[in-house]
């Protein structure tokens, strides 16, 4: 039995310098996020956004700065999944990245050439130039992340 989409998601950006840790979503929505997730139970989206962190890269969250709060038509693989109220946070962290064996394929720290560059993956694939198999092997952003990302700027 799938879960219900409660409609509210978090996402953490977390900066070493200049790079930013993405994920390579290894379920779907296919792509490379920020780590991110629904707030389900939390009591609030700061409390799911750690509790997303530690889960998702292994990283404890120092603080929390809320970076933007939108609302966007997206998929999930929740049921009635349709859209969600985003909050994306900047976020100082402790601990070591440690990527999560269920929620990720890889995690790596990526130049704003390297995300402009998975950007434009993103957009050929919108545009029914990359087809959802090869698309599933080798994605560019998760679509929502692209809409975020132009959203606050990061591309």
């Amino acid at each position: 039995m799938s879960k219900i989409c409660d409609h509210k998601s978090v996402g953490m950006l977390v900066w070493k310098g200049d790079k930013l840790l993405l994920i390579e979503r290894a379920k779907f929505p296919f792509g490379f996020a920020v780590p991110a997730g629904h707030v389900d139970d939390d009591p609030t989206f700061e409390a799911a956004a750690k509790r997303e962190l530690k889960e998702e890269v292994g990283l404890d969250s120092v603080d929390l700065e809320l970076m933007l709060d939108i609302r966007k038509e997206n998929p999930c693989r929740r049921e009635g999944g349709t859209w969600h109220q985003y909050k994306l946070y900047k976020v100082h962290t402790t601990g070591d990245v440690s990527g999560s064996a269920v929620e990720t394929k890889q995690t790596r720290w990526f130049s704003i050439e390297e995300i402009r560059a998975l950007a434009e993956r993103t957009d050929r694939y919108l545009n029914k130039n990359i087809p959802e198999d090869e698309w599933q092997r080798d994605p560019g952003l998760e679509p929502v992340m692209y809409d975020l990302f132009k959203d606050t700027g990061i591309i």
